[in-house]
């Protein structure tokens, strides 16, 4: 009779305290984790359903494309066998996603997911997509639940995805609070400069990030670069033959190495003048110059625009600003998962 009401004792305060997580948890919005005091992350029992509301660019993916997305990944990194699913069977295990660079942006939650829905596992977010995760040096970011064998099959798939995301959306929001500091009016942007297979998940970290992803791909936009332009002979004749094609529907950009290619663009209808791999006061000058004469023309500066020298480009005459460097070259945000080993209660239970 002792051990029951022992036992009855145990269940009711461990409700108790589980109910009290849920209220907790449903009025924070973030739940930082020291990572240092492992025994005590290990004691809690997450027990909490935090599903953050969808951020605005997560809506543009079509569900069939998140799908198809992650069982190519899944395909390509597991193509036949796992050995080493016989190792830990599939008893239902929970994992932690842990951030370990504070002020990180968090994008990628619907490839992240995806992957993991696919090898039939849940994952609970604490953070939502487009917050800056920290500032503690570790950081729980999410619950992921599931047969282990599956949560592990998942696992390098949805951390790359992740990851790279991630990594992305925090550059592109470093640079954008540089443009909303300094007053500029017009929009950072991203480039074609993308992984091959992945630019679905780049430019849509570019979205989460707060920056235009310019144009996806070959057929969202027309942009005439200077092998367009020599092998059709001039500028004048390769806007008129795209135009013939586009017709009102895309809009032209032109790749100009000097002002008079630019007036030659403007003149010959291009909606956009690229000004490319000019030095910022040569910039500043031609920029002027075209707005003065073509006012309905956009002017974007590309080449050799860098996180450090982006500053150097802003003008009033300048509408986009494009560098590679958001994607090619860019760090990664570090996140592991980690999953846990049951608690024991031994001590309560005899």
């Amino acid at each position: 009779m002792a051990q029951y009401y022992l036992n009855h004792s145990y269940r009711q305060t461990r409700m108790h305290l589980e109910s009290c997580l849920t209220v907790l948890f449903a009025f924070t919005s973030c739940f930082h984790v020291n990572w240092h005091n492992k025994s005590w992350i290990s004691s809690i029992h997450t027990g909490f359903r935090m599903s953050p509301p969808s951020h605005t660019a997560a809506l543009s993916i079509p569900p069939h494309t998140l799908t198809r997305l992650a069982r190519e990944w899944l395909a390509e990194d597991t193509p036949n066998f796992d050995p080493a699913g016989v190792c830990v069977g599939s008893q239902e295990v929970e994992a932690r996603l842990l951030c370990k660079i504070p002020h990180s942006v968090l994008a990628g939650i619907p490839f992240f997911t995806a992957v993991f829905t696919e090898v039939g596992c849940t994952v609970d977010w604490v953070y939502q997509e487009g917050a800056e995760i920290g500032p503690d040096a570790i950081t729980l970011t999410a619950v992921v639940r599931g047969p282990a064998r599956c949560l592990l099959l998942g696992e390098r798939p949805a951390l790359n995805c992740l990851a790279r995301a991630s990594g992305i959306a925090t550059r592109c929001s470093q640079l954008q609070a540089m443009a909303t500091a300094k007053g500029w009016h017009g929009e950072v942007a991203g480039t074609r400069k993308t992984t091959p297979g992945f630019r679905v998940v780049e430019k849509y970290a570019m979205l989460v990030g707060g920056v235009s992803m310019h144009r996806q791909d070959l057929s969202g936009m027309v942009m005439l670069k200077d092998n367009h332009v020599w092998a059709s002979g001039s500028i004048t004749q390769a806007v008129k033959a795209a135009r013939s094609v586009c017709g009102f529907s895309s809009k032209i950009e032109v790749e100009c190495r000097s002002s008079e290619e630019g007036r030659e663009a403007a003149a010959a209808g291009a909606d956009i003048v690229m000004l490319d791999n000019f030095q910022p006061q040569e910039l500043h000058v031609a920029a002027r110059a075209l707005k003065e004469e073509f006012p309905t023309s956009l002017i974007e500066a590309s080449g050799g625009v860098t996180p450090e020298n982006l500053a150097m480009y802003f003008s009033p005459h300048v509408d986009i600003i494009s560098l590679g460097c958001i994607t090619q070259g860019c760090p990664v945000v570090d996140f592991s998962l980690k999953v846990q080993k049951p608690v024991a209660h031994s001590s309560l239970q005899e």
